[in-house]
């Protein structure tokens, strides 16, 4: 009977803690955000309505920022629930964790590490999805571009907000084209960052999800209440606006009318296309497009610095 009791423990065990033969090995880098346990539980958990099949977590590097209390006082949590909850083992730094994975996630909340990390992952040659903010100033997010491109590497950075349904409806052109669009979301500022790559990233991704790319200027301003207001000029002579607000949302003119987007529809359907792109290495972000929404919320700071001058993007970028 005991004998019976340890094998029957030690299958559970494997349950738990290792992926399928067929299925992705994921390594996470940064353990202070929500994020990493969201989509580890949404991986890992099998019996979760959300579940996305095809991969596991199972390596992480801790990592967090000592100057940033968002960082340093959720670490500890959060790494508890991945290795106590999920198995995750830890390793030492990223050389080591690249050699035990097929893909990974640099998740730190923080920026600033960012290219520090994806330059040892793209030297692993191994498959990279960054979560927001993509790096902590916009000359390191064309950095890391550069690197990917220059060995070859597939990178991939978005926020969840992208893969709304209501906000890929309009970029699908379901309504007829986009004449004009509005997004908002929380942008709560953190000093060692450029205002909006915290998160105001996340209405300013939703806005150029639906616009597409091609702006050629940002000019900011403040709302009535004293809360920032982003408005971009696309080179069609469109306009596209991003709002600090509570919650998250907006509005697309359409040719056939006003439509919602910018809405939150959970972290599962991007977790689904970082899944299918650590499949077929191919992102569902243009790079470009990428590096245009970080030059949008970068010259959104030169604007404030500037009195709220407009500013025109250099979109020359090799």
């Amino acid at each position: 009977m005991n004998n019976f009791r340890i094998i029957w423990l030690l299958l559970a065990a494997s349950i738990i803690t290792f992926p399928q033969a067929n299925e992705i090995r994921i390594g996470i880098i940064g353990l202070d955000t929500s994020h990493v346990t969201a989509f580890t539980r949404i991986l890992n958990d099998s019996s979760a309505k959300d579940h996305i099949p095809g991969a596991k977590v199972v390596a992480a590097v801790k990592d967090s920022s000592p100057d940033i209390k968002a960082s340093y006082s959720r670490v500890e949590k959060f790494t508890a629930e991945l290795t106590g909850k999920w198995g995750v083992k830890l390793y030492p730094n990223v050389k080591e964790l690249c050699k035990q994975v097929d893909a990974i996630m640099i998740e730190n909340v923080d920026g600033r590490p960012h290219l520090k990390h994806a330059f040892n992952v793209i030297k692993s040659g191994k498959p990279l999805y960054i979560d927001k903010p993509l790096a902590g100033t916009f000359a390191d997010c064309k950095k890391i571009y550069h690197l990917a491109k220059q060995h070859k590497v597939p990178i991939f950075s978005s926020s969840s907000l992208r893969f709304s349904k209501s906000t890929l409806a309009a970029r699908a052109g379901k309504h007829g084209k986009v004449l004009h669009c509005e997004t908002f979301s929380p942008a709560h500022i953190e000093p060692h960052h450029p205002d909006l790559f915290w998160y105001g990233i996340h209405g300013v991704e939703s806005l150029f999800t639906v616009m597409g790319p091609g702006c050629i200027s940002v000019q900011r301003g403040t709302t009535k209440d004293g809360k920032i207001k982003v408005t971009g000029k696309w080179k069609d002579g469109r306009v596209g606006i991003f709002r600090e607000s509570n919650g998250y949302g907006g509005t697309a003119k359409c040719e056939t009318g006003e439509y919602q987007v910018g809405t939150y529809d959970g972290y599962a359907p991007l977790v689904k296309e970082i899944i299918k792109f650590f499949i077929s290495g191919k992102s569902p972000v243009d790079d470009r497009e990428t590096l245009e929404i970080y030059a949008f919320m970068n010259a959104a700071d030169e604007s404030k610095s500037a009195n709220g001058k407009e500013i025109f993007l250099n979109l020359d970028w090799k």
